[in-house]
């Protein structure tokens, strides 16, 4: 049976040499090939038949790891697992953006040789604790989302157009509305075309309907 070729790159040696023991162990797995910086990682993909790649965020204490990454996706199209202590979501936002499969933290190193033979098989599933982790870091981003449209449309809408949004949604005519804000049917329909211009839409239900689902009344 062939093995599964792997390089590894990190440069805390004492890490490496542990990790390509344990990975030794196993049947199926044969580490080909580390590196400790970006120039012998990018020899060794280039030179060695490599079928996975275990790449540290953190070398030489800069997040080189994401940019070869990136390059070695781009060039080569590896299968790259990250390997690394942070559990930042924005790192791991970048890693996955670069082209990792995977993101695993160091202390979970018992999970690596399936995480490996998952992604050789292009089968990768994003681990439990980095899905949870993009989950949370995806809530908070539809969150600010929700927030600069409601910021954005409040910053369209005058208080006037704004109220009579309100009496549509309650489902008042336009004459009733006149009557309750006391103005002329003309300036209603004038409120009324302005506030469907700025929201580029043709159905004043549908744009009373669209504040009141962004809780601006």
């Amino acid at each position: 049976m062939d093995k599964i070729k792997i390089l590894i790159v990190e440069d805390d040696k004492d890490w490496r040499r542990g990790l390509s023991s344990f990975l030794s162990a196993e049947s199926d797995l044969e580490v080909v090939s580390q590196a400790e910086n970006r120039e012998e990682a990018m020899l060794a993909i280039s030179t060695v038949e490599i079928d996975v790649v275990l790449m540290d965020i953190l070398l030489a204490n800069s997040i080189e790891g994401i940019e070869i990454t990136a390059e070695m996706s781009q060039q080569y199209g590896a299968r790259i697992i990250m390997l690394t202590s942070l559990e930042e979501k924005e790192m791991m936002f970048s890693a996955f953006r670069a082209g990792a499969l995977d993101y695993i933290i160091k202390s979970d190193f018992e999970k690596i040789p399936d995480c490996i033979r998952s992604a050789y098989q292009n089968q990768s599933p994003i681990n439990a604790q980095a899905a949870e982790q993009i989950r949370e870091e995806f809530k908070r981003l539809k969150k600010l989302e929700q927030e600069y449209k409601v910021k954005e449309m409040r910053a369209l809408i005058t208080p006037a157009e704004l109220e009579i949004l309100n009496l549509i949604y309650q489902g008042k005519t336009q004459t009733q509305i006149s009557e309750t804000l006391v103005v002329s049917i003309r300036t209603v329909k004038n409120h009324v075309s302005n506030i469907l211009r700025k929201l580029e839409l043709t159905s004043s239900k549908e744009a009373a309907e669209k504040a009141k689902e962004m809780g601006l009344f």
